[in-house]
């Protein structure tokens, strides 16, 4: 019992041993025959169904086209710095490139992936990402993404966070709407009006969706499900030009110079009570049209 405890750690460190060893061997043998090794293709993967750059243009940053890397060897091409190119391009996430023994240079790339397109007071146009970097538009693709415009005074210049309030409370706007598959089919657009507050434009009906902020988002939407099901099969879906979410636990229908507020207090089962209708003025004015 003595002796086994005695070999055991040595053999185990010798054993460790003839892994390294055989590992160096290895990459000493690999690298000797990369030395040898000349590129012969360039071969580039692009993902998706989206093409804000595309083969060419990839072919163009790493001077494919040029005959910079083709029948040059690969231990005189630094793949490192190709990707740092690849990196620096707006449309770019993700840039992976590595090559075989049989001289080819694999090329992979993940796309940024654009959920909003805004429009500014500047008239600038740019994408905001799913990550929530601005990014300009593309002569290749356009996108076809939630639209916001409006009073919106965020600049653009390069591919930056966002800095606004106003702008992040968008895209997070965006980001819950483009999640969630009934709201994604149902809303085309926000608009920001004059008081700086988030409109939602519906593809069905006539009528603004005015959330104000993006604070307390999903109950607000969740109360508008209330609306669409318990009141617009009873009134028709183009009674209301506005539909006012802005307040807690309320729905506040607005008609041309009238409004009907509708107590939107939940029960268990999501439904609201209309019983408590209210009809005041109400000065439109400032709805887009």
């Amino acid at each position: 019992m003595f002796k086994k405890h005695i070999w055991r750690p040595i053999l185990i460190t010798l054993a460790w041993l003839i892994t390294i060893s055989g590992t160096v061997v290895l990459m000493s043998f690999i690298n000797f025959k990369k030395a040898g090794v000349v590129c012969k293709d360039v071969k580039v993967y692009i993902p998706g169904s989206q093409y804000f750059i595309d083969k060419q243009s990839v072919d163009d940053i790493l001077g494919v086209s040029n005959h910079a890397l083709i029948g040059r060897k690969l231990e005189n091409i630094n793949l490192h710095d190709l990707e740092q190119k690849l990196k620096a391009n707006p449309f770019i996430d993700h840039a992976k490139i590595y090559a075989d023994m049989d001289g080819i240079i694999n090329v992979e790339i993940s796309q940024r992936q654009p959920i909003l397109h805004i429009m500014n007071q500047f008239d600038q146009d740019f994408y905001v990402d799913r990550n929530g970097l601005k990014l300009p538009l593309s002569n290749n693709f356009t996108a076809r993404v939630l639209a916001a415009n409006g009073y919106i005074e965020e600049p653009f210049g390069k591919v930056d966070t966002l800095h606004t309030p106003l702008a992040k409370d968008i895209y997070k706007a965006a980001d819950f709407i483009t999640k969630d598959t009934l709201w994604n089919a149902q809303i085309a657009q926000i608009y920001v009006n004059q008081e700086h507050e988030m409109e939602l434009i519906p593809r069905v009906g006539n009528q603004h969706i005015l959330i104000g902020s993006a604070d307390s988002l999903k109950n607000k939407m969740d109360n508008l499900l209330a609306f669409y099901k318990q009141a617009m099969p009873r009134v028709g879906w183009n009674t209301y030009q506005v539909i006012n979410l802005k307040y807690a636990n309320q729905v506040i229908g607005v008609k041309k110079g009238s409004m009907v507020k509708i107590d939107s207090t939940k029960t268990a089962n999501n439904s609201i009570k209309a019983d408590s209708l209210i009809k005041t003025t109400q000065d439109t004015s400032h709805i887009k049209n």
